[in-house]
């Protein structure tokens, strides 16, 4: 490997707190909309639900030393909207000390805290109300955001809005296979706008109260027509890449749905719920763009014979009204794929990287703030979780973080997805992201062969960079 990055490079990994914390109605908690799914039959797999999850809440101080242990900068972690202000009422106070404990432990390690305010875990009295179709929960995200910047604002400096709303709109309010589990494409484009509205004044809020760094983290990918020559499949893949990336990212950075984006989404009504200012609010400067990458997606307009339906290691077609056309197929590139289904392509991030930059000159820094793979990992006789395909997933994309920024992207750190093993929503606890084992019956950590090797990559680079500075003088 050749790895080049800067001295102010940031390492670090992350986690959500629906994922890891549990205490899922302890001290003042109240349910949040995945709390309220968990309970539908069917929802998660095997009927799991996140009432312990992996106990972060109670040994958070295990896990920071863990932390401290792999040499990470900084640790991504998300509030629980529905523990620090359940049913949208009073302040818990109870639920403040945990974060402020939390965050106190992180600073004493030496490990920079990076917030995100939302992590798809909406109050379920809010959701009750009309969730994010309705306009008045952008509002009440602003409260939240003042409440939490009260309580941390002293000691947290970098604030992230929203966590991937790709799934918190569209699969929460369209294909209903997360929280809220409702399939009514109107609500799922209505949430997309007021998710970007609550961003937006959310962003000026916390600017006015003295917020140092606030940006915004979205999933995005590589949209890949199967045949460049063939227009089907060249529209197909323009489709995909509006619902995947640009209606989440074009407002953000210019201040604007493109033409093509309303045109795609007109008979769900996005035009109309635009009010007069909405776009200058949600286009409010942000400094830092937050990119998460796992895969990318291949696209046909055509779809694939014998398909099932879904992500995996077999193609699979989309048909539904809320993707804009008949057919959007998902073909197999015959790539290695993790235990998600998902193909195995580090270049792509290389790739993503520097389109961004060259498609958005405006761009502001970018992190790297989720990226890992799922695999069926065993611990093996010696006590050890032996991992090699995720150690090799990661280190590869590393390498590609290092070669995008060579190739002039603007990348300033890189958070592994994840820390630790955890809820992985409609999945429950069947696919592990972690580069700490959790043992679901003692809760016991072990740290895998990936965490190792990544704790090794960030001590080279480190040395490196220490052995450069000390030969420049």
């Amino acid at each position: 490997m050749t790895l080049n990055f800067p001295p102010t490079f940031m390492w670090g990994s992350a986690t959500a707190a629906a994922q890891v914390e549990g205490a899922g109605h302890e001290e003042g908690k109240r349910d949040s909309v995945w709390d309220a799914f968990a309970r539908v039959p069917g929802a998660v797999a095997r009927g799991e639900n996140l009432e312990v999850a992996v106990d972060h809440y109670h040994r958070y101080r295990e896990d920071v030393a863990i932390m401290r242990e792999l040499g990470l900068d900084t640790y991504r972690f998300s509030t629980s909207w529905s523990r620090v202000l359940p049913d949208d009422g009073d302040v818990n106070q109870a639920g403040i000390d945990f974060y402020s404990r939390l965050v106190d432990e992180l600073l004493e390690a030496g490990i920079l805290p990076w917030l995100t305010l939302y992590h798809w875990d909406l109050p379920q009295a809010l959701e009750e109300r009309g969730g994010w179709a309705n306009r008045e929960t952008a509002e009440r995200f602003v409260r939240y955001a003042e409440v939490m910047y009260a309580a941390l604002g002293d000691r947290v400096k970098h604030w992230t809005t929203f966590n991937e709303p790709f799934c918190s709109s569209l699969l929460g309010y369209a294909s209903g296979v997360h929280a809220p589990g409702r399939q009514e494409p109107d609500a799922a484009v209505a949430a997309i706008h007021h998710q970007h509205l609550a961003h937006g004044l959310a962003v000026n809020r916390l600017r006015e109260l003295g917020a140092e760094s606030l940006g915004i983290t979205l999933n995005l990918s590589n949209s890949i027509p199967l045949d460049e020559n063939d227009p089907v499949d060249v529209e197909a893949a323009r489709r995909f890449d509006v619902l995947q990336n640009r209606v989440f990212l074009e407002p953000i950075v210019t201040g604007a749905y493109a033409d093509d984006t309303l045109a795609d989404l007109e008979q769900f009504g996005l035009r109309e719920r635009i009010q007069p200012g909405d776009m200058e609010i949600i286009g409010t400067p942000i400094d830092f763009l937050g990119v998460n990458h796992y895969h990318d997606d291949q696209v046909s307009g055509h779809p694939s014979p014998g398909s099932d339906g879904h992500s995996g290691a077999t193609d699979r077609t989309l048909s539904s009204p809320w993707v804009g056309s008949e057919h959007l197929a998902f073909p197999s590139r015959g790539l290695p794929r993790t235990a998600m289904g998902w193909e195995v392509n580090p270049s792509g991030l290389r790739v993503l990287l520097t389109r961004l930059g060259r498609e958005y000159p405006n761009l502001p820094p970018l992190y790297v703030t989720e990226n890992g793979a799922a695999y069926d990992d065993v611990v093996s006789d010696d006590g050890r979780v032996h991992d090699p395909e995720r150690a090799a997933y990661i280190r590869d994309h590393v390498q590609a973080v290092s070669d995008a920024i060579a190739d002039g992207a603007d990348v300033r750190g890189y958070f592994v997805w994840s820390l630790l093993d955890n809820f992985e929503w409609s999945w429950g606890y069947d696919k592990r992201f972690g580069i700490v084992r959790v043992d679901y019956d003692t809760l016991e950590r072990t740290v895998k062969d990936s965490g190792r090797m990544y704790a090794d990559l960030i001590a080279q680079v480190r040395s490196r960079v220490g052995a450069d500075a000390a030969s420049a003088h």
